[in-house]
């Protein structure tokens, strides 16, 4: 996944921030959040990688979460890299910090999912609990935050948006409008179902109104964004028709927000894609203009045929029709005015 990094250093955007250097998590850092039982056998591996293995099946690992050499000292280092960036945040308030390799928003707390072995998401909340009282989650994600949303659907102090595809057998099967909390958590707690075929324009009209709106409700003290690019035209899922531009924009509402904020990674197949569109979102982060041509790099031929950093969307039927748009918008806004 290197190629998604390089962009960033190729356009000489790394000279414009301030580079931190991530600390390794530790074993207690995790148990900030996760079972101890499961992480035992995350760190050890006690089961043969076998799917009817009862400890494998128990704990979710198999298809999608297979061990691998390394495994566990590669899930400290992604949260360590969230936990540093919320400590910086903490120590800094009004920064703005990205740590792209973040964004592991399926893992439950005894449950790994969806390439996702450790939520650092939900790790890097609780970390910035400490000295922020409101945390607001924004999950732009194709796929549904829902290991973020379980960890904190039952608190009125971390409010929890996703906007995903919600459709029959699409995984993780979750997020319905009609998820809204529990106890305390109770309307704190949002999900915008869309169907395939969305575009620049229908995401960001639902997505400004709500987060607009979840603002002046809700008031939070600092943000956690993360920036899955899965819904990205060209993206293997082949779900959404985004381009960089749609999730831009919904960063950049956000930013201007000027409240301390955490960007994490995400979801996204199409490396090059992911590229552009992390490397569009820190310039714009950055205030920095980029050129229109791929710069010149070791890997500069992922980035064809048209060595661009410009997506284009396609010509897919957005089935996200305007009564539709408006009606699950009018059942997010009527829940928001019960706060």
């Amino acid at each position: 996944m290197i190629a998604k990094y390089k962009a960033s250093e190729e356009c000489k955007l790394l000279s414009k921030m301030i580079l931190v250097l991530p600390k390794k998590a530790t074993l207690d850092d995790l148990k900030m959040y996760h079972a101890t039982d499961y992480l035992k056998v995350l760190q050890h591996q006690e089961c043969d990688d076998n799917e009817d293995d009862d400890i494998c099946s128990e704990f979710g690992f198999g298809y999608d979460c297979p061990f691998r050499e390394g495994l566990f000292d590669y899930c400290l280092q992604i949260a360590g890299g969230s936990l540093t960036a919320a400590d910086y945040l903490c120590e800094n308030h009004n920064s703005i910090v990205f740590h792209w390799l973040g964004g592991w928003h399926h893992a439950k707390r005894n449950v790994c999912a969806g390439y996702c072995y450790i939520n650092d998401c939900v790790l890097a909340i609780l970390r910035l609990r400490k000295c922020f009282p409101k945390i607001l989650y924004i999950d732009l994600d194709l796929h549904h935050g829902d290991g973020v949303e379980d960890a904190f659907c039952a608190t009125d102090k971390v409010f929890t948006f996703s906007v995903h595809k919600f459709e029959l057998g699409f995984f993780p099967g979750t997020g319905d409008i009609k998820d809204v909390g529990i106890g305390k958590g109770f309307y704190h707690t949002v999900n915008l179902p869309l169907k395939d075929g969305v575009d620049d324009e229908n995401f960001l009209k639902v997505c400004k109104k709500i987060l607009m709106k979840i603002k002046t409700v809700f008031k939070p003290d600092a943000i956690v964004l993360q920036a899955g690019a899965d819904g990205l035209n060209g993206d293997p899922m082949r779900s959404f028709n985004l381009t960089s531009q749609g999730l831009l924009r919904c960063v950049e509402l956000v930013v201007s927000w000027d409240l301390p904020t955490l960007i994490l990674g995400g979801g996204g197949y199409n490396e090059a894609n992911v590229a552009r569109c992390w490397c569009q979102i820190t310039a714009s982060v950055l205030k920095k203009e980029l050129p229109e041509d791929i710069p010149d790099n070791k890997f500069f031929l992922e980035y064809g045929p048209d060595f661009e950093f410009n997506i284009e969307k396609s010509f897919k039927k957005d089935l996200n029709s305007s009564d539709y748009l408006d009606s699950i918008t009018k059942i997010i806004s009527d829940n928001l005015d019960k706060l």
